[in-house]
């Protein structure tokens, strides 16, 4: 089962780095916590999240992990330029800022990930799935949040306006 969640892994990353330059409706449905809720599952259900060799210390980079996840979600959700169409519907892109979070992120857990490995501390795809899990959800949260005051700030779906923009990103 390993080799399952590396290569589910892989086509996620892919998948969610591709599709974040192109707009996307954001939905107040739930279906933002779709993702991320079946990747912590999975997650969860995968052996060896923490290194029994090394528990306290695994850990520790776990949180650390998960920190990062979190931090790179929240900054995902800010740098997207967001706005409502004239239907009232939100949508969200991802912009230059948007890769330069990415890149972050990336290093941070890189450099996560070689100080776990220079200690003894064996890692899977599980954490990486759970990381993302926190990304994926702290970016949503953000993208609903920001939607949320774009429909308090002009007027909710009824307001007459086309295409109002808020937060980064042109007007």
């Amino acid at each position: 089962m390993p080799g399952f969640a590396d290569v589910l892994a892989t086509i996620v990353v892919v998948a969610v780095v591709v599709r974040q330059f192109s707009a996307q409706r954001i939905s107040d449905d739930g279906r933002c916590w779709v993702l991320p809720g079946v990747l912590l599952v999975i997650s969860l259900r995968e052996p060896g999240l923490v290194d029994p060799h090394h528990a306290a210390p695994a850990v520790v980079f776990l949180c650390a992990e998960l920190a990062v996840a979190l931090m790179t979600g929240a900054a995902w959700g800010w740098t997207c330029r967001l706005w409502r169409r004239a239907d009232g519907s939100s949508w969200a892109e991802g912009g230059g800022a948007t890769v330069f979070v990415w890149a972050c992120g990336l290093a941070l857990r890189a450099s996560l990930y070689g100080a776990a490995t220079l200690v003894g501390i064996r890692q899977n795809s599980s954490a990486l799935l759970l990381a993302l899990s926190v990304t994926l959800a702290a970016r949503g949260g953000v993208l609903m949040w920001r939607a949320g005051r774009l429909g308090a700030v002009h007027g909710g779906p009824d307001h007459e306006a086309p295409s109002r923009m808020v937060g980064r990103g042109r007007a």
